[in-house]
């Protein structure tokens, strides 16, 4: 089942299938992931490397309603090409928290596509039901993404360690800042 496709200015996020994300994983074919819309994988987003997947498959495995949540694919609309991914972490916490990731293919970095695909997730998750809290962790060495979070005045609650990637920042927003200063425009 496929979740509404979240558009902005010049992107579109589309929604990941349950087994879409796991044939990616499992297969490294995007056959079923990118099926029925006419768009293109010719930078072999998550296929050549599977991002946030290793995460991702085992917990839609165990209940596929949370991929609600999960995998999209950043798509330009100019070329109909898939040039990057987003996901959720998980379903929102007991609080209401929920976290982002996203990775964009090295040619488009550093113009503004960070930005739009995290606004247009933002937007539609802080219409969500019980999510209250945006939370964006990145590493302290990772000035583009710590500046893409300053734009949109996220706090800095402080550091943690991550098993994996070592030391991150986090940086919080409540959602109902976030729609009070950006509104639902996703052309952030």
């Amino acid at each position: 089942m496929f979740e509404p496709v979240i558009i902005t200015s010049r992107l579109e996020l589309h929604h990941i299938p349950a087994q879409g994300i796991i044939d990616l994983l499992d297969s490294k074919d995007d056959t079923a992931a990118i099926a029925g819309r006419d768009i293109e994988n010719s930078f072999k987003v998550l296929v050549k490397e599977p991002g946030p997947l290793g995460w991702r498959v085992p917990q839609v495995k165990k209940n596929p309603e949370v991929n609600k949540w999960f995998v999209r694919f950043i798509v330009l609309k100019s070329s109909r090409e898939i040039i990057g991914s987003t996901s959720f972490h998980g379903v929102p916490d007991e609080n209401g928290m929920i976290e982002i990731g996203l990775g964009v293919e090295e040619e488009f970095r550093n113009q503004g596509y960070a930005r739009e695909a995290l606004a247009g997730m933002w937007s539609w998750v802080s219409a969500q039901p019980g999510v209250k809290t945006l939370r964006y962790t990145v590493s302290p060495d990772n000035l583009p993404s710590i500046a893409v979070i300053n734009y949109f005045g996220f706090d800095y609650k402080g550091q943690q360690m991550d098993d994996i990637d070592g030391p991150e920042n986090i940086y919080e927003m409540s959602t109902a800042d976030f729609l009070s200063k950006w509104g639902n425009n996703n052309d952030r």
